[in-house]
């Protein structure tokens, strides 16, 4: 590791934010690529104008500077030596600008939020890539995205209106600036001289321009984007297009401004099985003279794959899959009339194909979603089946539609010849552009021998096709040694110039893009080591980490598991001084401050639930006498819960400030992962469950559920209002319906305090109790359960799962068996609705609103919502972990002023509110009211 220069370092306001630990520079060095690079420091930059200052010192002491935000990126342009400067943190800012038409973000902002946002004025973005779940803006603008149907004519190039740029000289240029370009000439008038007659020189030379217009006439990412040199002819503006693909090579994108583009509400989808991917190839022009808007081509490894994945679509089960192909096929329009025109054109051109049934075009959105989930997921749902120890490497290429059936049966004569067995082939064949994944452990002579000669022969079969090496997923170092051959030595030279032109002394991602090392692209590979089976299969992508509560405090899922990776590679290879370090803040980082509320699961294509690992490293590592404090409260539960309630009564009481010094001081000595920290959202403790009595609801009608309250409920009482359980009580009686309550309900609890925290005894204890006492309480009548907390049912759900017990939670349970009972008057003009990560993996985001709407004449569910990492007691915790995943739903849901606040979990109510300084109550309580 090269110490940080100490002109960089004091060109960062708050050295708290550089981060020089292992475990930080370990968790930054992995990105979605198959390549490895660790950096020497990660700094978390604040603002465009410290970026500035760190690129002047960098400049000065030639300190390589590598730009991350969502690290999605497939080749390798996301990771560096050197500094690695993280734009994630500190640039989210998204302005929609003339009802949607425009839209002005920040590069940390994801093209899922930014989209969120555009949705509700019928606008979306032009780039539409897979991973826009993850994928963030300035990776967008870096990497010139484009997607599944976007084309040439939408991508980030053609959509793109102005650019803030921070250059490596420290210069900021705005772009949309009406002086631009007078600006940038005083401020750089040598470069903007120089630009200019590279731009002539690349005009008046026809073969240059011949061959631009060829190359860029299909999609292309491979080296600069020298279309601009055509398009452009004023400095700012044809820097800024300079700069799209350029892939943190030429400047730093601090600001976007795009051109959306409308949302066509009108769509038609099917799944079309070919006998072989050669009759689905060849089956393309037709249906692109048709007007598809998508055309994706999956392979039969994706079709195997598919099939042992949950709710993928229905056209791909039912055989073997071992020589046939599928085409994803869509049509949008702005009307039904319209839609059905395209769509019997497609169905004519596919009714002449010999596929395995029919297909039938649909505009049914459940179906839609899975056949697009599937497709998104697919390179990491491929990728996750590799054998564990080996790296996933995907590489895109694109040639004209009419030469990729060709292209195709070369590439699998390829894989065939190079030993490189269970290749897949997809991509959006529409464009003639289609991506490839080889599984190998890429080390050793015989390895890399072959890797190297599968490029080299790759290169001929697409140069020789008329293509590009590179669609869409950027030059990298996978291809930068390919770049002149691609493009031949003139305008190779003026990409050469342009580089040193806007970054002479060459900091700006290093080996990206340019590098005339003829082996660039074999080193720095890769070469990943197996660990703990829950979270082996991670392929990196980063689609985990905008869901991830702890990804602005400490570490994300993919962070999480690679550096377990980066502690078993320097056991393996004897650095036990590296392993203590990591092990080390792992604990902290790693280990106590994830929330394992399952939020990464929700997002991970292979269903990776860090939180599981996690739990267990909490199992292996629990202190045997806390083990034994929890197994006994397990025993004793109902005693436990009313002691807790009776202690906070008793702090409510008293001063904030004198309780939480004296949960303080309990912390110093033992520990801040043991004893929780009193806070001031804390209310009284609430009502003994016992009361309930063995019935709630109406009299005199039989019980149609069995009613498991939350003990949290018991223990942490309304701060207003009159509690979820009331409420539910109430809302039952209104409706005419009954529910009978357990004996001994006092002592049962979901068992999630145990399985978080890894004591594995105190949860059996309770799992054993819970199931015979809804045993009991059903009469054998297998009733449903039903619970009041969304974190408990889902708690329940996991506890009664082998016996075959229905668990449904109390929002969902209102939503379809007492709304329809019940006249409830709106008690709110605006509702601020927070679901819940336990809401979301249950499915009853739906239900929720459904009850918000009842209850408030507008319901709004923040765009920034997330989870709020309360998770039980890891709130109280530590409290930083519920700061840090609060903060943006907080700063959105602050300018609403808002009437009514609400979730459907006591202790999200409670992180919640702490977090907006609003009383947030559960929803099934403004029902209550409503319908008083």
């Amino acid at each position: 590791m090269t110490p940080l220069a100490p002109e960089v370092a004091a060109a960062v306001a708050d050295s708290s934010r550089i981060r020089t630990r292992a475990i930080d520079r370990v968790a930054y060095a992995n990105d979605a690529s198959h390549y490895l690079l660790t950096p020497d420091a990660v700094v978390v930059a604040a603002d465009a104008a410290e970026v500035g200052a760190i690129l002047r010192a960098a400049s000065v002491s030639r300190t390589p500077v590598t730009f991350r935000s969502g690290g999605t990126s497939l080749s390798g342009q996301s990771s560096g030596a050197g500094l690695l400067v993280d734009v994630r943190r500190g640039f989210g800012r998204i302005d929609v600008l003339d009802g949607g038409r425009r839209v002005r973000t920040q590069p940390g902002a994801t093209v899922r939020q930014v989209n969120a946002r555009l949705a509700r004025h019928g606008r979306r973005l032009g780039p539409d890539p897979a991973s826009e779940a993850a994928c963030t803006i300035g990776g967008v603008v870096a990497n010139n995205s484009s997607g599944m149907a976007c084309g040439t004519v939408e991508n980030s190039y053609r959509t793109l209106e102005s650019l803030v740029l921070v250059l490596a000289s420290g210069t900021v240029v705005d772009t949309a600036d009406p002086d631009a370009d007078r600006l940038l000439h005083e401020r750089e008038p040598a470069l903007v001289e120089d630009l200019l007659r590279l731009r002539e020189r690349v005009v008046e030379d026809p073969a240059s321009v011949s061959l631009i217009e060829r190359q860029f006439a299909m999609k292309n990412t491979m080296g600069y984007a020298l279309n601009a040199f055509l398009d452009f002819d004023s400095p700012a503006a044809l820097l800024a297009h300079l700069v799209v693909g350029s892939e943190g090579t030429l400047a730093f994108v601090a600001e976007a401004t795009f051109r959306t583009v409308p949302i066509r509400s009108a769509i038609a989808t099917t799944l079309a099985v070919f006998p072989t991917l050669d009759a689905a190839t060849r089956s393309l022009p037709a249906l692109v003279a048709t007007g598809a808007a998508t055309l994706e081509l999956m392979d039969a490894t994706s079709l195997r794959v598919g099939q042992r994945l949950a709710g993928t679509p229905a056209a791909i089960h039912g055989f073997e899959a071992t020589t046939q192909a599928a085409l994803l096929v869509e049509y949008h329009a702005d009307d039904v009339d319209a839609l059905g025109e395209l769509a019997a054109r497609g169905a004519a051109v596919l009714a002449a194909e010999d596929l395995r049934g029919p297909a039938v075009f649909s505009s049914d959105a459940a179906q839609r979603a899975a056949a697009w989930t599937f497709r998104k997921g697919l390179y990491a749902s491929v990728a996750g089946a590799r054998p564990s120890g080996t790296t996933a490497l995907l590489e895109d290429v694109v040639v004209p539609v009419e030469r990729l059936a060709d292209t195709c049966q070369g590439l699998r004569e390829l894989f065939e010849r190079f030993d490189y067995r269970d290749s897949v082939i997809f991509g959006h064949a529409k464009d003639g552009n289609i991506h490839f994944m080889l599984t190998d452990r890429f080390e050793g002579a015989q390895a890399l021998g072959r890797f190297e000669g599968f490029t080299d022969a790759l290169v001929d079969l697409v140069l020789d096709a008329g293509g590009n090496l590179k669609a869409e997923h950027g030059t990298g170092r996978a291809m930068a040694p390919y770049v002149r051959r691609q493009y031949g030595d003139e305008l190779y030279d003026v990409m050469v110039r342009l580089k040193r032109l806007l970054d002479p002394g060459g900091i700006l991602n290093p080996g990206v893009i340019i590098d005339d090392d003829p082996a660039a692209h074999m080193r720095n590979l890769k070469t990943p080591v197996s660990i703990e089976p829950e979270a082996d299969r991670c392929v990196e992508c980063g689609y985990c980490e905008p869901v991830c509560p702890s990804r602005s405090l400490t570490l994300t899922p993919r962070q999480r598991i690679v550096v377990r990776r980066a502690s078993t590679a320097a056991r393996e290879r004897g650095d036990g001084a590296l392993v203590a370090e990591l092990e080390k803040d792992y604990d902290y980082d790693g280990v106590q401050t994830c929330a394992v509320d399952g939020m990464c699961q929700t997002a991970c294509p292979v269903q990776i639930n860090t939180g599981a690992l996690m739990k267990r490293f909490r199992r292996d590592e629990a202190n045997p006498v806390l083990a034994a404090g929890w197994s006994a409260a397990a025993t004793g539960w109902g005693a436990v819960t009313r002691a807790g309630a009776a202690a906070l009564s008793v702090a409510s009481a008293l001063p904030t400030p004198a309780v939480r010094a004296v949960t303080d001081a309990a912390r110093a000595v033992l520990g801040t992962d043991t004893v929780p920290r009193y806070a001031a959202e804390l209310p009284a403790g609430g009502a003994s469950r016992r009361s309930l009595g063995a019935v709630v609801g109406a009299t005199g009608v039989e019980p149609v559920a069995v009613f498991l309250p939350a003990c949290v409920g018991s223990m942490f009482g309304p701060a207003e209002g009159i509690g979820a359980t009331a409420a539910f009580t109430r809302l039952l009686e209104r409706a005419g319906v009954s529910a009978v309550v357990p004996d001994g309900i006092d002592a049962l609890c979901c068992g999630t305090p145990w399985s978080s925290k890894g004591y594995a005894k105190g949860h059996a204890t309770m799992t054993s109790r819970v199931r015979a006492a809804v045993r009991a309480a059903s009469r054998d009548e297998a009733l449903p359960v039903v619970c009041d907390a969304s974190s408990c049912t889902e708690g329940f759900a996991a506890t009664l799962r082998d016996e075959g017990v229905e668990v449904v939670d109390a929002v969902a349970f209102a939503a379809s068996a007492l709304l329809p009972r019940l006249t409830p008057t709106p008690v709110a003009r605006l509702l601020a609705l927070h679901p819940t990560c336990s809401s979301t993996q249950l499915g009853i985001d739906p239900a929720l609103r459904a009850v918000g709407e009842a209850v408030a004449s507008e319901v709004r569910v923040p765009d920034a919502w997330g989870c709020c990492a309360y998770a039980g007691d890891r709130g109280m915790l530590h409290p930083e972990l519920t700061e840090a995943a609060t903060a943006p739903e907080a700063a959105e849901v602050a300018g609403w002023a808002a009437d009514a606040h609400a979730s459907c979990n006591r202790t999200c109510e409670l992180g919640m509110t702490k977090a907006t300084g609003e009383s947030y109550v559960h929803v099934l309580e403004l029902l209550e009211e409503a319908t008083r």
